[in-house]
């Protein structure tokens, strides 16, 4: 009972990112918004991490077979894509190694600040 409740929350919280994906005119998709909904539910303890905790590890545990339906559907548009297939490769190298060296600093800067804040205790 405790998963569904978790999920629940989390669904009901996606609903509404899509809601408001239907009421504001800007071409962000709802589940940005609901994940900010969700962000700032969190910080602000509207929502408590226990709430949420365990199907949010279970979802980021299943997280690579979710990618499964978008690899398939690539056959269905592989006859548009096959001339540009290089350049979306290296775009998408690019932006991976842009991706793990940004979040990589952010990481670093994160940790150096707690350790800051900590008196350098560890």
């Amino acid at each position: 009972m405790k998963y569904i409740m978790q999920f629940a929350i989390i669904i009901v919280i996606s609903f509404v990112g899509e809601i408001l994906n239907y009421l504001i005119p800007f071409p962000i998709p709802g589940s940005i918004y609901g994940m900010l909904i969700l962000f700032f539910a969190l910080l602000f303890k509207v929502i408590k991490v226990e709430q949420v905790k365990d199907v949010g590890s279970f979802l980021i545990k299943i997280m690579p077979i979710m990618f499964i339906p978008a690899a398939v559907g690539m056959i269905d548009v592989w006859s548009e894509i096959e001339n540009i297939i290089i350049p979306i490769t290296i775009i998408t190298l690019l932006t991976t190694i842009i991706v793990m060296i940004s979040s990589g600093l952010a990481t670093n800067l994160v940790l150096a600040c707690d350790s800051k804040k900590d008196g350098g205790k560890q």
